[in-house]
C-alpha cells in the first residue's frame, strides 16, 4: 500500500475475462465496494466467484485466497436469503462491512452481532455521496445527516458492536453550527453491473431498473488506483453504443465479466426482467383487484388522509409500499409524484424484491443525486416504517429485539422532510385483528410492545425534529399521535377501541391524551373505496 493506496493488480491482455479470472484482481486486506440495491444492479456473478475463490482456497488450509476484505455498499443488497452479499458471509473473508442497510443479508448480519467482524451502519445517502467525495480527492463530506442519532459519534457513530472502534465520522463546527464529517477512504476494487459492454469497455444500463451509483463508485475506485469490474449481459462492437446511453466511461473499466447463466444477471431478485421497469414500454391501465381490508390496509388509508394533490412522496419499506397500491385504487396516483430512494421519480413503486424500481417511472436518477434531492428539502411528505416509538417520540428502526436492520434511507429522509408519517401496526409479533362493520376486532395481540420508555437506538430523533418544526404522525390500526415538544399525543382512536385496555395498558408509557381526542374517519374501517381523488381536489380547491 502506498499513501493509502494498494499498487493494482493485474490480468495480463485482454478486458474481457471470466468472473473467477476478475475476482483474482482482489487483494487481503483491500476495500471492496459493491453496487446494488436490492437485486437491481447487484453483479451476482461476480459475487458468486469471489465466494468460490474463498472457499477453494480457504485460509484454514491453504491461505491463498482474498482475506479479511472491508466490505462497503450503500443500498441493501440480498434477498434475505442466499443472494446478494449473502455469498459473502464466511468467516476470514471480511474482516469489516460498512454498509447502508443489512436487512436482507441474514447471514452478515450473524457475523456482525455475533463479534466476529466489525460491523458500522452509515445512512445510505451518505455513502452513496461519499463514493463522489473519494472520486474527487475531497478529505470527506460534510453533512447534518445522522446527527442525534445513533450514528452521531456523541452516541455510537454508527458502530454495531464491541469490536467496532473505528472512527469514521466527527463531529465538526461551521459558524457555531454542528454537522458531521464522515471521512473519505481509497477504493481498491468495485464490482458493478451493467447491461451491454463495447470492445472498449463502454457500459450501458438499458436493461436496469435503476443506475444507482454505478458511475460514483466507478470514478472513485479507479482515481484511488483500483480495479473496476463490470458484470454485463451482452457485448457490442467498438464505438457502436450510443454516447448518450453509456453510464460507465471504458475510460474507469479495467474488466468486463459476461454473466454465466441468466438467473445471476436477473433484473430484480424477482424479476428476470421487465420492460416498464427498464422504460422500454410504458404498462396499459390494468383494472387491479382491490386488496383485502385488514390492519396494514386500515393503516395505509389513515395515513393517506394526510396526503395533498402535487405531494411529492417518498414511502418506506414495509407497509408504506401499500400506499402505491391505494393510491391506484383510489385513483389518485396522478395527483401526486411517488419516489424511491435509489433513483425513481413518478410512477407506481414496486414492492417486496422488486422494490427501487417503477412501474412508468418519469425519471430514473443517479441515487447520489436523488439523495441531493431529499437532503435539500424537496420532498413535501414520507410516509415510513417504525418498530420502536419511545417516551420522547424517538424512532428506532435500525436495530430492535435483537434484529439488525440497518437504516438504510431512513435518516436522510427522515430528517429533511417537512411532513412525516410513521406507520406501524401498534403492537409487534404473531397477532390476528380483523376489520368488520366498519370497526377493528382484536382477536390475537401481538406480544412485543412498540411504544416503550427508550428505543435501543436513535434512528429519528424526535427533539430535533421539533426544533425543525418538522409535522410528525405516528399512524397506527387503533390510534394516531402527534408529535408535540414533550412527545406522542394521542388524537385519534379507532372506533369501539378502548382506551385504557386497547392502548395505555400496552404502552410503557403513559403518552399526553388531547382533550379534543376523536375518532378515525370512519372511511378508514368501509369495504368501500375512501373516495379520496375529492378530498385531494377539494384542498386546493378544484
Amino acid at each position: 500500500m502506498r499513501n493509502g493506496f494498494i499498487t493494482k493488480r493485474t490480468i495480463p491482455g485482454t478486458k474481457f475475462v471470466t468472473a473467477a479470472e476478475a475476482v483474482l484482481c482482489i487483494d487481503s486486506g483491500s476495500t471492496l465496494v459493491t453496487g446494488g440495491f436490492i437485486g437491481s444492479g447487484f453483479p451476482e456473478s461476480l459475487a458468486i466467484a469471489l465466494e468460490q475463490l474463498f472457499l477453494e482456497n480457504n485460509p484454514l488450509s491453504s491461505s491463498k485466497g482474498p482475506t479479511g476484505l472491508t466490505l462497503v455498499y450503500a443500498g441493501g443488497q440480498g434477498d434475505a436469503g442466499e443472494r446478494g452479499l449473502n455469498h459473502l458471509a464466511h468467516p476470514g473473508l471480511l474482516s469489516c462491512i460498512i454498509g447502508g442497510h443489512w436487512g436482507l443479508i441474514p447471514k452478515l448480519q450473524q457475523l456482525a452481532v455475533s463479534n466476529q467482524i466489525e460491523a458500522y451502519n452509515l445512512p445510505q445517502g451518505v455513502i452513496s455521496q461519499l463514493f463522489r467525495d473519494i472520486a474527487a480527492h475531497r478529505p470527506g463530506l460534510i453533512t447534518q445527516v445522522g446527527l442525534g442519532t445513533f450514528v452521531d459519534p456523541r452516541q455510537r457513530g454508527g458502530s454495531l458492536n464491541e469490536r467496532s472502534k473505528r472512527a469514521l465520522l466527527e463531529l465538526i463546527k461551521i459558524d457555531d453550527t454542528d454537522y458531521l464529517f464522515y471521512k473519505a477512504f481509497p477504493v481498491h476494487t468495485c464490482l458493478l453491473r451493467g447491461t451491454s459492454a463495447d470492445e472498449r469497455g463502454n457500459i450501458t444500463m438499458e436493461r436496469e431498473a435503476l443506475t444507482l451509483d454505478s458511475l460514483s463508485i466507478a470514478m472513485a475506485t479507479h482515481n484511488s488506483g483500483g480495479n473496476v469490474i463490470v458484470q454485463v449481459e451482452r457485448l457490442a462492437k467498438g464505438g457502436s453504443l450510443k454516447s448518450r446511453e453509456v453510464q460507465i466511461p471504458g475510460i474507469l473499466v479495467d474488466y468486463v465479466v459476461l454473466a454465466e447463466r441468466p438467473e445471476y444477471h436477473m433484473q430484480t431478485f424477482a424479476e428476470p426482467y421487465s420492460a416498464v421497469f427498464s422504460g422500454e414500454l410504458l404498462a396499459p391501465p390494468v383494472n387491479q383487484h382491490k386488496s383485502a381490508l385488514d390492519s396494514k390496509k386500515v393503516i395505509v388509508r389513515r395515513a393517506a388522509l394526510e396526503l395533498c394533490a402535487h405531494d411529492i412522496v417518498n414511502l418506506g419499506v414495509g407497509i408504506p409500499e401499500g400506499l402505491a397500491k391505494l393510491a391506484d385504487e383510489e385513483n389518485i396516483d396522478d395527483l401526486m409524484t411517488l419516489t424511491a430512494e435509489p433513483g425513481v421519480i413518478g410512477g407506481i413503486p414496486a414492492s417486496g424484491l422488486n422494490f427501487g424500481a417503477a412501474t412508468n417511472a418519469e425519471a430514473i436518477l443517479d441515487q447520489p443525486y436523488q439523495f441531493d434531492f431529499y437532503d435539500g428539502g424537496g420532498l413535501d411528505i414520507a410516509i415510513l416504517g417504525m418498530a420502536q416509538v419511545d417516551v420522547k417520540g424517538n424512532v428506532n428502526v435500525s436495530l430492535f429485539n435483537g434484529h439488525l436492520a440497518g437504516a438504510g434511507g431512513f435518516i436522510s429522509i427522515s430528517q429533511n422532510t417537512q411532513r412525516l408519517i410513521f406507520v406501524g401496526t401498534f403492537c409487534a409479533g404473531v397477532q390476528e385483528i380483523n376489520v368488520t362493520s366498519g370497526k377493528l376486532e382484536i382477536k390475537l395481540e401481538g406480544k412485543t410492545k412498540k411504544f416503550i420508555k427508550a428505543v435501543e437506538q436513535i434512528t429519528f430523533n424526535a427533539e430535533l425534529a421539533v426544533a425543525r418544526n418538522q409535522s410528525v404522525l405516528y399512524v397506527t390500526e387503533r390510534c394516531v399521535f402527534r408529535l408535540t415538544a414533550v412527545g406522542p399525543e394521542l388524537i385519534e382512536i379507532a372506533p369501539e377501541i378502548d382506551l385504557d385496555n386497547d392502548i395505555l395498558a400496552l404502552m410503557d408509557f403513559k403518552p399526553s391524551v388531547s382533550p379534543y381526542l376523536k375518532n378515525m374517519d370512519m372511511r378508514i374501517f368501509s369495504q368501500i373505496p375512501m373516495r379520496l381523488r375529492k378530498d385531494l381536489l377539494n384542498k386546493h380547491g378544484f
